[in-house]
Protein backbone atom coordinates (compact mmCIF):
# COMPACT_ATOMS: atom_id res chain seq x y z
CA UNK A 1 0.00 0.00 0.00
CA UNK A 2 1.29 3.47 -0.87
CA UNK A 3 1.87 5.79 2.09
CA UNK A 4 1.14 9.50 1.55
CA UNK A 5 2.41 11.78 4.36
CA UNK A 6 0.22 14.88 4.41
CA UNK A 7 1.26 18.53 4.40
CA UNK A 8 -1.71 20.85 4.89
CA UNK A 9 -1.02 24.51 4.17
CA UNK A 10 -2.75 27.52 5.70
CA UNK A 11 -1.31 30.99 5.84
CA UNK A 12 2.05 29.68 4.65
CA UNK A 13 2.39 27.25 7.56
CA UNK A 14 2.01 23.51 8.04
CA UNK A 15 -1.19 22.87 9.99
CA UNK A 16 -3.78 20.21 10.78
CA UNK A 17 -7.49 20.72 11.27
CA UNK A 18 -9.83 18.60 13.35
CA UNK A 19 -12.78 17.26 11.31
CA UNK A 20 -12.09 19.89 8.66
CA UNK A 21 -12.96 22.74 11.05
CA UNK A 22 -10.96 25.88 10.25
CA UNK A 23 -11.52 27.09 13.83
CA UNK A 24 -9.83 23.94 15.22
CA UNK A 25 -6.39 24.38 13.75
CA UNK A 26 -3.05 23.24 15.13
CA UNK A 27 0.10 24.77 13.67
CA UNK A 28 2.88 22.18 13.51
CA UNK A 29 5.60 23.98 11.59
CA UNK A 30 6.23 27.42 10.15
CA UNK A 31 8.28 25.98 7.28
CA UNK A 32 6.34 23.44 5.14
CA UNK A 33 9.28 23.14 2.74
CA UNK A 34 11.47 21.83 5.56
CA UNK A 35 8.68 19.45 6.60
CA UNK A 36 8.70 18.03 3.06
CA UNK A 37 12.48 17.60 3.19
CA UNK A 38 12.24 15.80 6.54
CA UNK A 39 9.58 13.39 5.28
CA UNK A 40 11.55 12.53 2.17
CA UNK A 41 14.78 12.26 4.12
CA UNK A 42 13.08 9.75 6.42
CA UNK A 43 12.00 7.60 3.48
CA UNK A 44 8.73 9.00 2.13
CA UNK A 45 8.32 8.17 -1.56
CA UNK A 46 5.48 10.63 -2.23
CA UNK A 47 3.63 13.53 -0.55
CA UNK A 48 0.02 14.67 -0.29
CA UNK A 49 -0.25 18.48 -0.12
CA UNK A 50 -3.43 20.47 0.49
CA UNK A 51 -3.90 24.22 0.05
CA UNK A 52 -6.55 24.79 2.73
CA UNK A 53 -6.79 28.49 1.86
CA UNK A 54 -7.32 27.54 -1.78
CA UNK A 55 -10.01 25.01 -0.90
CA UNK A 56 -11.93 27.69 0.95
CA UNK A 57 -11.40 30.46 -1.61
CA UNK A 58 -11.77 28.37 -4.77
CA UNK A 59 -8.38 29.17 -6.27
CA UNK A 60 -4.66 28.34 -5.95
CA UNK A 61 -3.85 30.67 -3.06
CA UNK A 62 -0.52 29.04 -2.13
CA UNK A 63 0.74 27.90 -5.53
CA UNK A 64 4.15 29.53 -5.01
CA UNK A 65 4.65 27.63 -1.75
CA UNK A 66 3.47 24.42 -3.41
CA UNK A 67 6.07 24.96 -6.14
CA UNK A 68 8.82 25.26 -3.50
CA UNK A 69 7.63 22.10 -1.75
CA UNK A 70 7.55 20.11 -4.98
CA UNK A 71 11.02 21.30 -5.96
CA UNK A 72 12.50 20.55 -2.54
CA UNK A 73 10.82 17.14 -2.17
CA UNK A 74 12.00 15.59 -5.42
CA UNK A 75 9.33 12.86 -5.15
CA UNK A 76 5.85 12.64 -6.73
CA UNK A 77 3.41 15.04 -5.08
CA UNK A 78 -0.35 15.23 -5.36
CA UNK A 79 -2.01 18.57 -4.66
CA UNK A 80 -5.55 19.37 -3.58
CA UNK A 81 -7.41 22.52 -2.69
CA UNK A 82 -8.81 25.16 -5.02
CA UNK A 83 -8.28 23.34 -8.34
CA UNK A 84 -11.40 24.52 -10.16
CA UNK A 85 -10.20 25.37 -13.66
CA UNK A 86 -8.12 23.95 -16.50
CA UNK A 87 -5.78 26.92 -16.09
CA UNK A 88 -5.07 26.08 -12.45
CA UNK A 89 -4.52 22.42 -13.30
CA UNK A 90 -2.12 23.32 -16.11
CA UNK A 91 -0.22 25.68 -13.82
CA UNK A 92 0.30 22.98 -11.21
CA UNK A 93 1.42 20.47 -13.84
CA UNK A 94 3.94 23.03 -15.12
CA UNK A 95 5.28 23.29 -11.56
CA UNK A 96 5.99 19.57 -11.51
CA UNK A 97 2.94 18.32 -9.61
CA UNK A 98 2.27 14.66 -10.40
CA UNK A 99 -1.43 14.36 -9.49
CA UNK A 100 -4.26 16.84 -8.87
CA UNK A 101 -7.03 16.18 -6.37
CA UNK A 102 -10.38 17.72 -7.25
CA UNK A 103 -13.54 17.46 -5.17
CA UNK A 104 -15.92 20.42 -5.39
CA UNK A 105 -15.64 20.46 -9.19
CA UNK A 106 -17.01 16.92 -9.41
CA UNK A 107 -20.22 18.02 -7.69
CA UNK A 108 -20.64 21.59 -8.90
CA UNK A 109 -19.03 21.46 -12.37
CA UNK A 110 -19.10 17.84 -13.57
CA UNK A 111 -18.37 18.87 -17.16
CA UNK A 112 -15.15 20.50 -15.97
CA UNK A 113 -14.12 17.28 -14.23
CA UNK A 114 -14.64 15.45 -17.53
CA UNK A 115 -12.44 18.02 -19.31
CA UNK A 116 -9.74 17.81 -16.66
CA UNK A 117 -9.67 14.01 -16.69
CA UNK A 118 -9.55 13.78 -20.48
CA UNK A 119 -6.99 16.56 -20.87
CA UNK A 120 -4.77 15.09 -18.15
CA UNK A 121 -5.48 11.32 -18.21
CA UNK A 122 -4.08 9.45 -15.24
CA UNK A 123 -3.28 12.63 -13.33
CA UNK A 124 -6.66 13.64 -11.87
CA UNK A 125 -7.68 12.22 -8.50
CA UNK A 126 -11.32 12.42 -7.41
CA UNK A 127 -11.53 13.73 -3.86
CA UNK A 128 -14.45 12.17 -2.00
CA UNK A 129 -14.77 14.01 1.30
CA UNK A 130 -17.66 12.40 3.16
CA UNK A 131 -19.77 13.67 6.01
CA UNK A 132 -22.34 11.02 7.07
CA UNK A 133 -21.97 9.43 3.64
CA UNK A 134 -22.63 12.68 1.75
CA UNK A 135 -20.02 14.53 -0.27
CA UNK A 136 -18.74 17.77 1.27
CA UNK A 137 -17.50 20.62 -0.94
CA UNK A 138 -15.78 24.03 -0.75
CA UNK A 139 -13.19 23.09 1.84
CA UNK A 140 -15.76 20.94 3.67
CA UNK A 141 -17.81 24.04 4.48
CA UNK A 142 -20.88 22.73 2.61
CA UNK A 143 -22.44 19.29 2.21
CA UNK A 144 -24.07 18.20 -1.05
CA UNK A 145 -27.01 15.83 -1.53
CA UNK A 146 -24.81 13.33 -3.38
CA UNK A 147 -23.54 10.18 -1.72
CA UNK A 148 -19.98 9.03 -2.19
CA UNK A 149 -21.02 5.98 -4.22
CA UNK A 150 -23.34 8.14 -6.38
CA UNK A 151 -20.42 10.35 -7.32
CA UNK A 152 -18.10 7.45 -8.10
CA UNK A 153 -20.66 5.77 -10.35
CA UNK A 154 -21.37 9.05 -12.15
CA UNK A 155 -17.72 9.32 -13.23
CA UNK A 156 -16.81 5.64 -13.57
CA UNK A 157 -15.85 5.98 -17.25
CA UNK A 158 -13.23 8.72 -16.76
CA UNK A 159 -9.45 8.04 -16.91
CA UNK A 160 -8.90 9.01 -13.27
CA UNK A 161 -5.71 8.13 -11.42
CA UNK A 162 -7.43 7.28 -8.14
CA UNK A 163 -10.00 8.28 -5.57
CA UNK A 164 -9.03 9.87 -2.25
CA UNK A 165 -11.69 8.98 0.32
CA UNK A 166 -11.67 11.17 3.42
CA UNK A 167 -13.99 10.50 6.34
CA UNK A 168 -14.49 13.97 7.84
CA UNK A 169 -15.74 12.69 11.20
CA UNK A 170 -12.43 10.90 11.85
CA UNK A 171 -10.05 13.30 10.07
CA UNK A 172 -7.46 14.69 12.48
CA UNK A 173 -9.06 12.91 15.44
CA UNK A 174 -6.69 9.90 15.85
CA UNK A 175 -9.70 7.68 16.55
CA UNK A 176 -9.11 5.07 13.85
CA UNK A 177 -10.38 4.88 10.27
CA UNK A 178 -14.01 4.31 9.27
CA UNK A 179 -13.40 0.82 7.92
CA UNK A 180 -17.03 -0.13 7.09
CA UNK A 181 -17.43 2.97 4.89
CA UNK A 182 -14.03 2.34 3.31
CA UNK A 183 -14.88 -1.27 2.45
CA UNK A 184 -18.21 -0.21 0.97
CA UNK A 185 -16.52 2.37 -1.26
CA UNK A 186 -13.78 -0.02 -2.39
CA UNK A 187 -16.41 -2.58 -3.37
CA UNK A 188 -18.25 0.01 -5.50
CA UNK A 189 -15.26 1.88 -6.92
CA UNK A 190 -13.59 1.07 -10.27
CA UNK A 191 -10.54 3.18 -9.34
CA UNK A 192 -7.70 2.68 -6.83
CA UNK A 193 -8.81 4.03 -3.44
CA UNK A 194 -6.55 6.09 -1.18
CA UNK A 195 -7.93 6.25 2.36
CA UNK A 196 -7.69 9.30 4.59
CA UNK A 197 -8.84 10.10 8.11
CA UNK A 198 -8.40 8.72 11.60
CA UNK A 199 -5.05 6.94 11.32
CA UNK A 200 -3.43 6.84 14.76
CA UNK A 201 -1.02 3.90 14.72
CA UNK A 202 0.56 1.16 12.64
CA UNK A 203 -2.32 -1.25 13.19
CA UNK A 204 -4.74 1.28 11.68
CA UNK A 205 -2.57 1.30 8.57
CA UNK A 206 -2.51 -2.48 8.41
CA UNK A 207 -6.31 -2.54 8.77
CA UNK A 208 -6.69 -0.08 5.89
CA UNK A 209 -4.39 -2.25 3.75
CA UNK A 210 -6.43 -5.36 4.60
CA UNK A 211 -9.60 -3.51 3.59
CA UNK A 212 -8.17 -3.24 0.08
CA UNK A 213 -7.03 0.38 -0.13
CA UNK A 214 -4.14 0.98 -2.51
CA UNK A 215 -2.92 3.99 -0.56
CA UNK A 216 -3.34 5.81 2.74
CA UNK A 217 -2.80 9.44 3.73
CA UNK A 218 -1.40 10.05 7.21
CA UNK A 219 -1.21 13.46 8.85
CA UNK A 220 -1.75 14.26 12.52
CA UNK A 221 -0.38 10.92 13.78
CA UNK A 222 3.00 11.74 12.22
CA UNK A 223 3.03 15.27 13.63
CA UNK A 224 1.81 14.36 17.12
CA UNK A 225 4.37 11.59 17.45
CA UNK A 226 1.81 8.79 17.74
CA UNK A 227 3.38 7.17 14.69
CA UNK A 228 6.85 7.62 13.26
CA UNK A 229 7.39 7.50 9.54
CA UNK A 230 9.58 4.39 9.64
CA UNK A 231 6.83 2.42 11.42
CA UNK A 232 4.23 3.80 9.04
CA UNK A 233 6.23 2.76 5.98
CA UNK A 234 6.73 -0.71 7.43
CA UNK A 235 3.02 -1.11 8.22
CA UNK A 236 2.11 -0.02 4.70
CA UNK A 237 4.55 -2.54 3.26
CA UNK A 238 6.91 0.05 1.79
CA UNK A 239 9.90 -0.77 3.99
Amino acid sequence: MELWPAIDLRGGRCVRLRQGDYDRETVFDADPVEVARRFVGAGARRLHVVDLDGAKAGGPIQADLVARIVAAAGVPCQIGGGIRSLETAARYVSLGVERLVVGSVAVEQPDLLVSLARTLPGRIVLGLDARDGRVAVRGWLETSALTVTDLVRRHADLPLAAVVATDIATDGMLTGPNLPALRELIAACPFPVVASGGISNAEDLRAVARAGAEGCIVGRALYDGCLDLAAALEAAGER
